[in-house]
């Protein structure tokens, strides 16, 4: 029982830093994330649009 907590433990901490890692990067991407919204992150602003 008490090495389900310990791995409780870490996969609590693990999803707490993956959430501040995405607060960090919409805070200094500068826009808001908009759900629905696809994640360009690879993508240049001024990349054509093949669609």
């Amino acid at each position: 029982m008490k090495r389900v907590a310990t791995w409780a433990f870490y996969a609590i901490g693990a999803l707490a830093i993956a959430y501040l890692a995405l607060f960090a990067y919409a805070t200094f991407r500068g826009q808001p994330i908009i759900p629905g919204d696809p994640i360009h992150i690879f993508r240049k602003p001024d990349a054509p649009n093949y669609s």
